[in-house]
């Protein structure tokens, strides 16, 4: 139970937050309503082996970085609470569980699963040799999204193509503002971020340039979608809760980055699910 409890803290089981909504927006726009369960469980199943894998990886091959950095020294493999055998082992399950979801959905998604692997693990060795990171992981994430309506339709369209764009841009602006808090040791080491490259000020205004695109995005996606105004009304809502985070975190105060970073973009992907899936249903 403690090994399974450290487990889900080694992958940041909390994090799901961020992409799944998205994900199950874009199967529900794609299925005109709710997708069958059988497909949508597996969009899920596959979803968490993805996700589980590439925290694992993560976690793998980034244990001497977290153990030199005082924030994140107490993670799971850098404290001793869980094994790199035990990890390696997790990781292989979880690619295996990705791969059975994909395969069991429709060929194109098992085709484009292996080349999701890849940019999933290669973002742990982003940092290492770019600032722009923080979009690597947005791409990431957007492949929620596009994976979900890939699993409903078998083919690639504009709507899920921009809700992936708007994703990554949301998830680069969010991320450049929870690498602030190690903007000094990411300089220190020779870790690559805006922050560390630019400051905090320079890497706060970018940050608002990516969410101002992710709002136009977003109204883009709309469109293509023939959303109604339950829709438009989610996305309002979202640009304000955009805002919020960025009123509430500056150069000279970082005490509430967390409070930006979960609950305001906790509030953007529910929120905004929930009002563009209540918007598909009514009709």
């Amino acid at each position: 139970m403690v090994a399974f409890r450290t487990t889900l803290e080694m992958i940041s089981f909390s994090h799901t937050i961020f992409a799944l909504p998205f994900a199950i927006l874009s199967a529900v726009i794609a299925a005109g309503g709710w997708p069958d369960a059988a497909t949508l469980g597996k969009i899920l199943l596959a979803m968490v082996g993805a996700r589980s894998a590439a925290m694992a990886y993560n976690r793998l091959a980034d244990r001497e970085l977290d153990a030199a950095n005082p924030r994140t020294a107490g993670r799971a493999l850098p404290s001793g609470k869980l094994s790199v055998g035990y990890v390696r082992a997790f990781l292989a399950v979880s690619v295996a569980v990705f791969l059975l979801a994909a395969a069991s959905l429709n060929r194109l998604t098992l085709l484009l699963a292996p080349v999701a692997l890849a940019v999933l693990f290669l973002y742990s060795y982003a940092k290492r040799f770019t600032s722009l990171s923080h979009l690597w992981l947005g791409v990431c994430l957007a492949m929620a999204p596009v994976g979900a309506w890939v699993a409903v339709r078998g083919n690639l369209e504009a709507v899920p193509v921009l809700l992936g764009l708007a994703v990554i841009f949301w998830t680069a602006g969010f991320d450049v503002i929870y690498s602030l808090q190690d903007e000094a040791h990411d300089r220190a080491v020779g870790l690559h971020s805006l922050p560390a490259r630019l400051g905090a000020r320079a890497a706060l205004a970018i940050s608002s340039v990516f969410h101002a695109a992710m709002v136009a995005l977003l109204f883009a996606a709309w469109r293509a979608a023939g959303g109604g105004w339950l829709f438009a009304v989610g996305i309002v809502l979202t640009a304000g809760a955009l805002a919020y985070q960025h009123a509430i975190v500056r150069p000279d105060d970082l005490s509430r980055v967390n409070a930006a970073f979960f609950t305001a973009n906790g509030f953007v992907s529910v929120g905004l699910a929930l009002f563009g899936m209540a918007d598909v249903l009514a009709k």
